[in-house]
């Protein structure tokens, strides 16, 4: 699948199949986050991968009781170091997981970008040092549903040339 094909297709996934990944695929998702671009190449980022169910099960509490998360096979945890680019650590962790989306998608597995979650909680849990941060969460797993594309803006809702156009 072409990239663009992966972004139109990709879809948050909130009902999974509770089939593994294969490890090699596994990796290969990995890899994807390794080669992100990050600002100065600092590349802040660093992921917790969960496969256990019991420490699914408890960060799927965490983040609100999304249980969902708990069926996927993996949970990726995307963490900061603030050390490495406090202004930019957070951003460039984003660019890496989004890759670990994309990539998924493209293997035909399901995420589900999660934003909502006890950060203290996900690190007692995992055991993630302080002055690390937590950014977000995604499952990785075989979906159970389709859900439909859901509207979009416009590109000339959205985008401008040369200046800020007024609606």
């Amino acid at each position: 699948m072409n990239v663009f094909n992966v972004i139109r297709t990709r879809r948050s996934i909130r009902k999974y199949s509770p089939k593994p990944i294969p490890e090699q695929q596994l990796q290969k998702i990995f890899e994807a986050a390794r080669l992100a671009p990050s600002s100065a190449n600092r590349q802040p980022w660093r992921f917790v991968v969960v496969q256990d169910t019991d420490r699914k099960k408890a960060l799927a509490e965490a983040a609100d009781n999304q249980t969902f998360l708990s069926d996927a096979a993996a949970i990726v945890v995307a963490i900061a170091d603030p050390r490495a680019s406090a202004n930019w650590c957070e951003k460039d962790t984003m660019i890496a997981l989004e890759h670990i989306v994309l990539t998924a998608t493209s293997l035909g597995y399901g995420t589900c970008w999660i934003g909502a979650f006890d950060a203290d909680t996900v690190k007692r849990l995992l055991k993630i040092p302080a002055k690390m941060k937590v950014v977000a969460i995604t499952p990785i797993g075989v979906p159970d549903e389709k859900p439909a594309a859901k509207p979009r803006k416009s590109v000339s809702d959205i985008f401008f040339r040369e200046e800020w156009k007024n609606s």
